[in-house]
């Protein structure tokens, strides 16, 4: 298990690029919402951590993890920020629900990073317990949330230094 051999919120701080200057959008998932709170907070907090102007970070929900990949096209089509991060959470159930979801979000978010020319983030939980998504929202693993905030930094930055833009 990858999890259980890195804490999702373990990085140095020295090895991220400034997020100064950078303009951010989240769209959240208000399904599991006592997790995608959690994961959101964790996000918020690291960009501001890394040099991010609160008021160049939007957020806004839609109401389930499926309907991430509609609303960060929507973010993406105001054409003002620089990376979106899709947070969501989606626990395994009794039916084949959960693989269709999370079949569809993962295809959803990879097409969204090869249609626009910003970069998506992938903050979406997928797991099998509760409590396992609660050990990766704040808990013994760390906070994917934090995880994703580093990933869209880092990822901004490169296409920054790739494309010769400031």
């Amino acid at each position: 298990m990858a999890t259980a051999l890195k804490n999702l919120s373990d990085y140095n701080p020295n090895e991220v690029p400034s997020a100064k200057d950078m303009r951010f959008a989240m769209v959240v998932s208000e399904w599991n919402s006592e997790i995608t709170s959690a994961l959101l907070e964790g996000a918020y907090k690291t960009l501001v951590k890394q040099g991010a102007d609160p008021n160049h970070i939007k957020v806004d929900h839609v109401p389930g993890s499926f309907e991430l990949t509609a609303g960060a096209r929507v973010l993406a089509e105001a054409k003002s920020f620089d990376a979106v991060i899709c947070i969501g959470c989606v626990i395994r159930g009794e039916t084949p629900h959960f693989d269709y979801i999370c079949q569809g979000v993962t295809f959803g978010i990879t097409r969204l990073n090869i249609d626009y020319n910003i970069p998506f983030i992938y903050g979406v939980l997928t797991t099998n317990t509760l409590e396992q998504a609660k050990e990766r929202a704040g808990g013994k693993h760390g906070n994917k949330g934090d995880e994703a905030a580093i990933t869209a930094i880092k990822m901004v930055a490169f296409r920054r230094r790739t494309l010769g833009k400031k």
